[in-house]
């Protein structure tokens, strides 16, 4: 999942860095060059957020399960050892 999730931040990255130099070395005004850089950037902050809160959900979601399966193990080992006495 780390791996994962360093891949997708370099590509969203990338994309960025690749829009905004496509963005300043084309020929337009610097109103419209100044317009777009402001809708790509707003693009790419609303698409880290969205990833960033795909991840945090991921993690809770694990961090979860793994706590319900402790309290598994716990009651079962719990379970056992009482009813072995």
């Amino acid at each position: 999942m780390k791996t994962d999730s360093k891949i997708l931040l370099g590509f969203l990255a990338g994309a960025a860095a690749g829009a905004i130099a496509g963005i300043l070395l084309a020929p337009d005004k610097g109103s419209e060059t100044r317009k777009k850089l402001s809708e790509n950037t707003s693009e790419v902050g609303d698409q880290l957020k969205s990833t960033f809160n795909d991840f945090v959900d991921t993690v809770k979601d694990k961090y979860r399960k793994a706590k319900n399966e402790v309290a598994d193990v716990a009651e079962k080992a719990k379970a056992s050892t009482l009813g072995g006495n």
